[in-house]
């Protein structure tokens, strides 16, 4: 759960490993959404923000300011007993089973939407929720039938604890439709070809200026274990309220919130101030006072597997390999006036932080849906980036229809996060000062579909995955098959 204030400081992490005072500092990016109601959860902190729609939740709400806090689960796993027997009971059948590789053709799956909206009927759980779809395997082009199809594993689905859509049986994150239409519409059809897409949650100069002038007067103190609590509060306020950044794509989106979760959970296990489901030693535990430069900031960031896509001779099949998504470090310099300054030294303590958590990400993914969802974000930019470089779009004579109308088919309904707070772990460990934790999600998708990192199908099993499917014999309106 977020920390408050007087928390922050009792949960913060003490280590008696020395004698002089080492400050772990988190830029935690905490993130807007919506709770699957359409009402936000009561969480205090001002006026919070009601957002239309009847749409599955990431865990967090908005303030009308703008400041963002979490939701409060069940704890008991009770609630989510309830809603997968719930899910069992009224999913129709042959979308509640598990398939190794369900088919969706886009082409299809945007008429299924325009016939609801066309009829002003809401949008199917089945519609939304991509027919239990958990990942996308495979792309296909058939231009016999000008279908765009994309393939992967499937099962049931539900709502678990944080209302997010996960598998009944695996419990791993369903995709979501409007997901995937941000992600189309960023590489769509006539789409003029766009950089990066990503998050960043950065303390404002000012408040790293106010932040060095704090450490300054600390300086000049002779600190105690008991001054703890005063440095932190004196940290967090000369930090103040960080900013957040999206690029790429709409901020008010569900697709930016998870970007931006992803982001903020990462770094609280980086500092030590949450314990990751699965084995995984913090950078707090790894750094010792050699490896801790002053001023120094530790910079994480998501980045795609960029070589994962192996792709058809005839360019007509695709198939997304690996685990998707790394974390990556740089260490910045902070300069007395705040502004930041790229530096080429190494800290080991990061570099084997990241090294590990990239190893684990896949049983982090298993037991944390966050980084599951972000992992499938990163495949469908790749995806949507892959169509619109291969000509798919134009080969199809497919303009994406409903999908693309935001007045239409709307996924901009989210509050958008701008500002954050500043959480503070203090660790007690060698004799210099390491200060705040930033960076962020950086996807560049058009590297991943480049000729230098596509992966040539050698042995034709990409291509013969592409051959076994067929569209022959699909009903009237039928968008999904196994």
């Amino acid at each position: 759960m977020l920390l408050t204030s007087q928390t922050r400081k009792r949960r913060s992490v003490l280590r008696i490993l020395a004698a002089t005072l080492v400050l772990m500092m988190l830029s935690p990016s905490v993130w807007a959404q919506n709770n699957n109601n359409g009402n936000t959860d009561d969480t205090g902190g001002g006026d919070t923000t009601i957002i239309a729609g009847n749409l599955p939740g990431a865990g967090v709400v908005v303030d009308a300011l703008g400041v963002v806090s979490m939701k409060r689960i069940d704890g008991t796993g009770e609630l989510s007993r309830r809603r997968r027997l719930e899910a069992k009971s009224k999913l129709d059948a042959n979308v509640a089973k598990a398939s190794d590789s369900r088919k969706i053709s886009l082409n299809r799956l945007a008429d299924a939407v325009r016939q609801s909206v066309d009829a002003n009927q809401p949008i199917t759980d089945e519609l939304k929720f991509l027919a239990g779809l958990t990942k996308i395997q495979h792309v296909f082009y058939y231009p016999e039938t000008k279908d765009i199809v994309i393939a992967g594993p499937a099962e049931g689905f539900m709502l678990d604890d944080m209302e997010r859509p996960v598998g009944i049986f695996s419990g791993e994150p369903t995709l979501l439709l409007e997901d995937l239409v941000v992600a189309l519409r960023t590489f769509g059809p006539g789409v003029k070809r766009i950089g990066s897409v990503g998050c960043s949650i950065d303390p404002t100069q000012d408040g790293l200026q106010r932040m060095q002038d704090f450490l300054q007067d600390l300086s000049q103190r002779n600190l105690r274990p008991s001054d703890a609590e005063f440095i932190a509060d004196g940290l967090q306020k000369s930090l103040g309220l960080q900013e957040v950044t999206i690029t790429g794509i709409p901020a008010n989106t569900h697709f930016a919130n998870i970007l931006v979760e992803a982001d903020y959970r990462m770094k609280l296990i980086g500092i030590g101030l949450e314990v990751p489901p699965v084995r995984l030693k913090s950078y707090v535990e790894r750094a010792n006072a050699a490896s801790l430069q002053r001023n120094a900031m530790q910079r994480w960031y998501f980045v795609p597997d960029y070589e994962t896509v192996c792709m058809s001779d005839d360019g007509l099949a695709a198939e997304i390999r690996g685990h998707g998504v790394k974390l990556v470090g740089a260490n910045e310099l902070v300069r007395a006036d705040g502004t930041r300054m790229e530096t080429n030294r190494v800290d080991q303590a990061s570099e084997r932080f990241c090294q590990d958590f990239t190893k684990q990400y896949p049983n982090l993914a298993a037991k944390a849906p966050v980084y599951g969802q972000l992992r499938n974000l990163i495949d469908m930019l790749i995806v949507a980036a892959l169509i619109q470089n291969e000509g798919y779009y134009a080969e199809a004579g497919w303009d994406l229809g409903v999908l693309a109308d935001e007045g239409k088919f709307s996924v901009e309904v989210y509050a958008a996060p701008k500002q954050v707070d500043t959480a503070v772990n203090i660790v007690w460990k060698g004799s210099r000062l390491t200060t705040p934790v930033g960076g962020g999600v950086h996807i560049d998708a058009r590297q991943a579909v480049s000729s230098a990192n596509i992966i040539p199908d050698q042995d034709g099993t990409v291509a013969a995955r592409h051959k076994e499917v067929s569209l022959q014999g699909l009903a009237q309106g039928q968008w999904w098959w196994d």
